[in-house]
């Protein structure tokens, strides 16, 4: 028995109808908002964080922060890092650089970034941050962007990471 791949004509006309349907769809739901694609082994809170972040930072007579995509990548590759070596920690690694990590990322300068683990979620995560003297002062600082990412360990522990960006 023979078993063919190729659509007959008929099939392929209507075929071509629906790809072209459908991508004229999905171009009409574009925006100039810039798209998150998750970062394989993170999980993306930056959506969740910013506006208890924004929150903070309007109490305090300052301006809100905007979801910045490259500090989202350099904070999920950070939580990756940290869940895979399970150790909380900013450098990890001989000749582990903080700056090289931010430009590898293209993450506007300057840059701060707040770590933290074992929370269960980003509401709890940014809790501690914001209780933590240092961190709560990268938080209020003259920063524009932010991405917060989640990388959990082969035993569960989720590994937090926020950068903040210029």
């Amino acid at each position: 028995m023979t078993i063919s791949t190729l659509p007959s004509r008929r099939g392929f006309l209507a075929l071509s109808g629906l790809t072209i349907a459908g991508t004229g769809l999905l171009l009409a739901g574009c925006s100039t908002t810039a798209v998150l694609t998750p970062t394989p082994g993170s999980q993306d809170d930056t959506v969740a964080a910013l506006p208890m972040v924004n929150k903070l930072r309007a109490s305090k007579g300052l301006s809100a922060l905007a979801l910045d995509v490259s500090a989202r990548k350099a904070a999920a590759i950070q939580a990756i890092r940290m869940a895979k070596a399970e150790e909380m920690k900013h450098l990890i690694g001989f000749g582990d650089d903080f700056g090289a990590r931010m430009k590898k990322s293209d993450v506007a300068l300057p840059a701060a970034e707040n770590i933290a683990a074992g929370q269960k979620s980003v509401e709890a995560a940014v809790q501690a941050w914001i209780d933590s003297p240092k961190h709560l002062e990268n938080m209020l600082g003259g920063y524009r962007g932010l991405g917060v990412a989640m990388a959990a360990a082969k035993d569960g522990r989720p590994y937090w990471a926020m950068v903040l960006s210029g």
